[in-house]
């Protein structure tokens, strides 16, 4: 578990952003109640990918200021990494 105040912010939002991505998943893919067309995937995304960004930032915060070098927060920048570099190839390489 994080020590700093940083760190588990940042641990909480990506926690917090992996529910809202997997429980949207089920529902388009396993209930069908929703698609991925629908207005409800762009404010989705909206709210929840700067949300990763901002655990993101955090979590390097907690590394670099705090020293904290818990396995949750090392975790949490790398899922951090991989949202910035699936916004980059998803922006510079489809076309919606």
């Amino acid at each position: 578990m994080p020590q700093s105040k940083l760190g588990k912010w940042s641990v909480i939002l990506h926690l917090f952003f992996l529910i809202i991505i997997l429980t949207s998943i089920i529902f388009v893919n396993i209930f069908k109640i929703l698609n991925y067309d629908d207005t409800w995937w762009d404010i989705t995304a909206a709210i929840i990918f700067p949300t990763s960004l901002i655990a993101f930032i955090l979590g390097v915060l907690a590394i670099n200021i705090k020293k904290d070098s818990s396995r949750g927060v090392f975790l949490s920048v790398l899922l951090g990494l991989f949202v910035i570099i699936f916004i980059l190839t998803h922006s510079l390489f489809i076309n919606d």
